[in-house]
């Protein structure tokens, strides 16, 4: 079995997260405990679960796992969509 850090999809989400922290640096102050810690929740959420998906050993709680990451990447969509809606 190979280490989570070696698969692509785990390495692009952490990528994902630092890119969503530099934009969310930009957010204003009053959102910082609002929308900014929301999103930055939900993309640091799609990285964590496919490393625990992956550690759990069977394929069904991987794809479980995998399943639960899309729902925070339609949740960090969202979160995105609404914050650039809100200028």
């Amino acid at each position: 079995m190979i280490d989570f850090k070696d698969l692509r999809v785990w390495q692009r989400s952490i990528a994902l997260v630092k890119r969503v922290y530099t934009i969310t640096k930009n957010f204003p102050n009053d959102e910082k405990y609002g929308l900014v810690a929301q999103i930055r929740r939900s993309a640091i959420s799609i990285p964590s679960n496919i490393a625990e998906g992956h550690l759990r050993g069977t394929k069904k709680e991987f794809r479980q796992f995998v399943v639960i990451a899309r729902g925070s990447c339609a949740e960090l969509e969202t979160q995105l969509v609404l914050a650039h809606e809100l200028d």
